[in-house]
């Protein structure tokens, strides 16, 4: 299990932290957990490419969580040129009328696509990059989840959890992959709730929004629907995670001196291993362990 962090930020514009995403890779699989702005470009940082991909996993459906989905499908499909697998694609409602939206043939992208399929400029191009034609529209294979779902995959399983972030506006969920390699665990967007503490218990490794310092949230609201640092830390030490990954990081705590105070802080409560995540970090599933001195 190769757990590789996409986009640690928020909707905020960044050159340093693209908005939401996670890339997780298990044998032949490559996953990933939301897609939001930048996120395929820190995956072609990372070495992978569209084509690689089997699946996407859509925690909620703010932007910053799925923006750069439609790249993602249009990229792999052109790429692909016919020889690679559709899309398997999770995410909650109105994801499929998103989907049809986009790419039905009266869609957003329903023209680019006819010049694609039809004209003899691109069906040249598409020969050259070897395929044959006619040459088929992209079909993502779109499946809704919901509360308590299980994706069985090749030598993994994945459970569905509802988190509160803002319902009921938007469905929000977190997600836990088990594997014998490991278990990871993406919160998606949430504040402190049963569901996320039950998906995150005993883990190897969770990936958590930290959106606040802790006292300083604008309304009971706000602290119900995204997490705080400390409330993080108790997160972590309750479901007894062993590598806690800080991410979905606002410019408050993204400063020097307040990410230091941030892992200090939550060192007094959490006793795992503790990560201020940043764009193209990689996870172990263990311990980290020093390299050798040079």
């Amino acid at each position: 299990m190769e757990v590789t962090l996409l986009g640690t930020g928020t909707p905020t514009p960044s050159l340093k932290r693209m908005s939401s995403g996670y890339m997780v890779r298990i044998g032949d699989d490559t996953m990933i957990f939301d897609c939001g702005p930048g996120t395929y470009h820190r995956m072609m940082q990372a070495g992978v490419s569209a084509t690689e991909v089997t699946h996407i996993f859509l925690s909620h459906l703010h932007y910053d969580h799925c923006l750069d989905y439609q790249r993602f499908v249009l990229t792999h499909w052109d790429q692909g040129v016919g020889k690679v697998p559709e899309l398997k694609v999770y995410g909650p409602a109105p994801l499929a009328r998103i989907n049809q939206q986009l790419f039905d043939r009266d869609g957003v992208w329903g023209p680019d696509l006819s010049a694609r399929t039809e004209n003899e400029l691109s069906i040249d191009v598409y020969r050259q990059r070897g395929g044959f034609p006619p040459r088929a529209w992209p079909d993502p294979q779109v499946t809704e989840i919901e509360n308590g779902k299980v994706i069985e995959g090749r030598n993994w399983s994945l459970k569905v959890g509802s988190v509160v972030h803002v319902q009921p506006q938007l469905y929000c969920f977190g997600f836990r992959l088990e594997s014998p390699e490991g278990v990871f665990v993406y919160s998606g967007d949430t504040g402190p709730c049963a569901g996320i503490e039950k998906l995150a218990t005993g883990c190897d490794i969770l990936a958590s929004m930290c959106h606040y310092l802790t006292g300083t949230a604008p309304s009971e609201g706000f602290a119900a629907g995204c997490m705080g640092h400390m409330e993080l830390a108790e997160l972590g030490e309750k479901a007894e995670v062993q590598n806690l990954v800080i991410s979905h990081v606002t410019t408050q705590i993204d400063q020097p001196g307040m990410r230091e105070r941030v892992l200090r802080e939550m060192a007094t409560i959490y006793s795992g291993n503790l990560f201020f995540g940043e764009d193209l970090m990689t996870i172990p599933v263990g311990a980290p362990s020093p390299p050798i001195l040079d």
